[in-house]
């Protein structure tokens, strides 16, 4: 493995871990205010705000994983059915449209954090610029990333021809091995009707 996977892993190690500690922050907040709320007539002020924050970034980072891992919703009956050069040209120019639809969304998240970096959030008094509309920004950042690499590798001849297809329909789909190939007889018996 090269470095520079070792650093993709890395980061995306980071992310995972970011979202753990998110989803963590998230419970405690929320379940600490409503236990506070009913048992203490009390709560803590910054609850719903910081859990909608996090809830953001959570999300956005969430679809950064999915989008390495091509774990977004999709339809590929078509795109199955095509020939080799066809997958590769839809390959490419799907990753294409995100690209573009990731600098598209980059510059609205830009324009949106410089409106609002003054703008103050009523209970943190933190800035809705920094801490909510820069989530795009660093979402479209590794995004265009991932979408260039995916770009590269099809370019070069990187990718075998069942990697061109990047997302499934369902993730139901699971290889059974046929009677009398190896781990066929771990199989569960084949279920029988009790009323015949």
């Amino acid at each position: 493995m090269t470095t520079a996977a070792r650093l993709v892993d890395g980061y995306f190690k980071i992310l995972k871990f970011f979202i753990v500690t998110c989803l963590a922050i998230m419970v405690v907040l929320v379940f600490g205010n409503v236990v506070l709320r009913y048992a203490f007539n009390s709560g803590i002020t910054v609850s719903e705000e910081l859990s909608r924050w996090l809830f953001v970034w959570l999300t956005f980072v969430g679809a950064i994983i999915a989008l390495r891992k091509h774990a977004h919703l999709g339809m590929d009956s078509v795109v199955q059915r095509l020939p080799a050069w066809g997958k590769k040209a839809c390959y490419i120019l799907s990753n294409l449209l995100m690209l573009y639809c990731v600098v598209l969304f980059f510059k609205g998240s830009w324009d949106q954090a410089k409106i609002n970096v003054d703008n103050m959030a009523p209970a943190t008094g933190l800035s809705t610029g920094w801490f909510y509309y820069s989530v795009g920004l660093f979402f479209c950042v590794s995004a265009a990333a991932l979408l260039v690499r995916n770009l590269y590798q099809v370019m070069t001849g990187r990718l075998r021809e069942e990697e061109l297809i990047q997302v499934r329909e369902s993730e139901d789909v699971v290889e059974v091995p046929k009677a009398g190939a190896e781990g066929a007889d771990n199989l569960p018996a084949e279920p029988t009707d009790a009323k015949r």
